[in-house]
């Protein structure tokens, strides 16, 4: 692939990039590997900006999302927003998805083999994008990419990693943060201001290497 694209100008490598994405979503639309295409009303693939420094990974669709084949547009999405746009950050401006693209009934935890499923189409979609940040929203994709066992979210978020040349940043999900409504120091909405503030900064950062 990277031999192709060597002999072909910038805009056939563009065009060729949005047939690839077009083709990814397509497969993900049909997408019949698990069972729980059985019980969605739509796969939820993904949104947001296609070249872009900063990526989002949730867990998979809920109730609202499962409606309207976006993520993160129910009450937690909602949060989400708030949140970047508070921390500066445009949700135009960066990736939104999911390690899974199908809803779980009653939105349990997906399985290993769900993940599995549909884990190269998440491959896939960080690849087109190539972030240089990766922000995981709770315990499920931050332990699906790091492979972690024993520590969960709250012992991992705030933490920088490096996962194949690319920050990695765990942060709570805003789901949590509906159910953690406090504000004192050191609470759940607490420490996730601190984490979004430092994934700003970060990406300011990349920007301004990238504009020099």
């Amino acid at each position: 692939m990277a031999k192709i694209l060597h002999f072909l100008t910038e805009n056939e490598i563009a065009q060729k990039i949005d047939e690839t994405w077009e083709t990814l979503e397509e497969k993900v639309k049909g997408c019949e590997k698990c069972p729980l295409c059985k019980s969605r009303t739509q796969s939820v693939f993904g949104e947001g900006a296609k070249k872009t420094e900063l990526m989002f990974v949730g867990e998979g669709p809920g109730a609202d999302e499962d409606m309207q084949g976006l993520p993160f547009v129910g009450r937690a999405g909602q949060l989400l927003s708030q949140i970047l746009t508070a921390a500066g950050i445009e949700r135009e401006e960066v990736y939104i998805t999911n390690v899974i693209k199908c809803r779980p009934p009653q939105n349990r935890v997906p399985s290993v083999e769900e993940c599995s499923a549909c884990n190269d189409y998440l491959f896939a979609q960080i690849s087109l994008v190539q972030p240089k940040i990766l922000v995981t929203l709770g315990n499920t994709p931050t332990k699906w990419l790091l492979k972690t066992t024993h520590e969960g979210i709250t012992q991992l978020r705030g933490k920088w990693f490096d996962w194949y040349g690319i920050k990695l940043m765990p942060m709570f999900h805003p789901s949590y943060l509906l159910r953690n409504q406090s504000r004192k120091v050191g609470s759940p909405r607490h420490l996730t201001w601190q984490d979004i503030q430092e994934v700003k900064a970060q990406w300011d950062k990349v920007r301004r290497i990238r504009e020099k």
